[in-house]
């Protein structure tokens, strides 16, 4: 891939991944806009690094709240780690199952199909946009009605049904490219009465604990594609395009969660499912233009 197509990609990937606008949707449009297939090993293995860009910034950004937070006495951290555990735990339930389905949808019951196929299907994106969308602004409009909403609430920690529902909602998030991860996580703990900026602390930090995961879980489908194929993964036409992918994705990470930080605490949160919902119009254009 060329050097260009690598920074672009790599700052749409930061801004979108930790914005609640669906970084999968962005960057699959983008790749089919400059005529590149995102499920080809080298251009999975340059996702894996930018991804791994976006996680650092989300580490260095809320270090310091994590540390006053959690990280300072030990208890507070076991509670958090608890929680943490449990979100995840109901993330793989929901999600493991979701994937069989959609696999089953995909290869027709015959011949095995990877959920990654729905790397290239824009009427699958679209909807899921729109949903993320319409989740986005029910829990934004229903969140600022809150009394409290206004007001310097003191901080309060994620209660158990809090964590249950954003990990539910981060399971389906997982195999659905254009719904998105940290849109219907930090939505689900609004609609379950969370505060803004606890609520957005844990959506991340839930978030960070399933991404090595995810990298792992992407390293093993490029090198098992590429054993099936009789082919060997190259790191070194990637490596050197692909650090600096992730240093811009690292860069647009830290950019865009400031910026969901301020529109989140000023009760803008509804703006961003304003936005999936045109970009999943125009999702839905592209894809009947023939892309």
């Amino acid at each position: 891939m060329p050097w260009i197509d690598v920074v672009i990609l790599a700052f749409i990937q930061g801004l979108t991944e930790l914005l609640p606008v669906s970084s999968s949707a962005h960057v699959i449009v983008a790749a089919e806009l400059l005529h590149e297939n995102m499920s080809k090993p080298a251009n999975s293995l340059l996702l894996v690094l930018l991804h791994t860009g976006t996680m650092f910034a989300v580490i260095v950004y809320f270090w310091r709240r994590w540390r006053a937070e959690f990280l300072s006495r030990w208890l507070d951290f076991y509670e958090y780690a608890r929680l943490v555990f449990v979100a995840c735990l109901f993330s793989g339930f929901v999600a493991v199952p979701v994937m069989q389905v959609v696999d089953h949808i995909l290869s027709h019951g015959q011949t095995h199909a990877s959920i990654e196929v729905l790397f290239h299907k824009l009427n699958w994106i679209a909807p899921a946009l729109a949903v993320a969308g319409l989740l986005i602004i029910y829990a934004g409009l229903r969140e600022a009605r809150r009394p409290e909403a206004s007001g310097q609430a003191e901080p309060r920690k994620v209660s158990l049904p809090q964590a249950l529902a954003m990990g539910i909602l981060q399971g389906f998030a997982i195999p659905f490219r254009g719904f998105s991860r940290s849109g219907s996580t930090i939505s689900g703990g609004l609609l379950s009465d969370g505060r803004r900026a606890e609520i957005e602390s844990f959506s991340f930090a839930i978030g960070l604990a399933i991404t090595p995961l995810a990298i792992a879980w992407e390293l093993r489908r490029v090198y098992h594609t590429a054993s099936k194929a009789g082919l060997a993964v190259h790191w070194g036409p990637v490596l050197e395009p692909g650090l600096l992918g992730m240093v811009c994705a690292f860069l647009a990470g830290l950019l865009a969660l400031k910026w969901l930080s301020r529109w989140l605490e000023q009760g803008r949160w509804y703006i961003f499912g304003i936005y999936c919902l045109a970009a999943a119009a125009v999702v839905q254009v592209l894809y009947l233009r023939g892309w």
